[in-house]
Order: C-alpha cells, then structure tokens, then sequence
C-alpha cells in the first residue's frame, strides 16, 4: 500500500493501488485480518475513482456546443 492518503490520489493512483488490492484478495494468501483491511481499503480506493470519473464526467458535460453540435467552449461546472 501507498503512503498517500486516498483523498488525496489521482485517479491513476488510486486505480492502481485497487488492482492490486483486489489482486491480494483473490490470490487468498492473506490472513483473515489483514484481507479485512484490504476489503475496507479497496472499498475506499472504489470510492475515490468513482468521485474523480463523476468529475470528469461533470467537465465534459459542461462543454458548449454552438447550434451545428461543434464545441465552442467550456462553462464551468458548480463545485469543481
């Protein structure tokens, strides 16, 4: 496991550190303790990508089209 806390991992980060979470668990070589804190730690890793594709998500939303469909511009979106 990384040192960053996962609030604050990229994406990539924080996708990277799950596969390997979910890579321990399934191999099962882990005792039952420590598979737990695996489980809550990916469960928290799954939470986080999930938060940075919404915002990502929430940006292109927010692309402006002119009338013909073409990308004119970005407005920003509340929050980010």
């Amino acid at each position: 496991m990384t040192d960053i806390p996962v609030d604050q991992m990229s994406f990539e980060q924080a996708m990277a550190e799950l596969e390997n979470v979910l890579g321990q668990l399934e191999r099962g070589d882990v005792a039952l303790d420590e598979s737990i804190a695996l489980y809550e730690r990916g469960a928290a890793l799954k939470a986080r990508c999930e938060a940075k594709l919404k915002e990502a998500e929430e940006k292109v939303a927010a692309i402006t089209l002119d009338g013909d469909g073409t990308p004119t511009g970005t407005t920003p979106v509340e929050g980010l």
